[in-house]
């Protein structure tokens, strides 16, 4: 992308966080910051909270009742990976257990 990307235009993205690691998402942060200094504009779909976090982007949910503007800390993305991270052990338990009850039903029917 520090290749190919020189500025002065607009530039559209769909997940451009495809196969990279939170390390290199931070530095494709850092490329959105040069871009937009040298007044590009980028239009992103994404569901990376790390590039989300761009400071002052615009950042719209696409839902089945409409297109509405969100705040960063209102996308679901950023919602699911704080409350993961903050209770991860949690998190684990309550995700195994019910995928444990619901290995357990199945096995039942066989």
């Amino acid at each position: 992308m520090n290749e190919r990307l020189q500025g002065g235009g607009v530039y559209l993205f769909d997940e451009p966080e495809a196969a990279l690691s939170p390390q290199r998402q931070l530095s494709v942060l850092t490329l959105m910051h040069r871009l937009v200094h040298h007044q590009s504009q980028l239009i992103i779909a994404t569901h990376s909270p790390i590039l989300l976090a761009y400071p002052q982007a615009r950042i719209y949910q696409f839902a089945e009742s409409g297109i509405t503007e969100v705040k960063y800390t209102e996308t679901e993305h950023y919602q699911i990976t704080k409350d993961f991270l903050n209770r991860h052990e949690r998190m684990l338990e309550i995700l195994m257990s019910a995928e444990d009850a619901d290995l357990e039903s199945k096995q039942w029917k066989l």
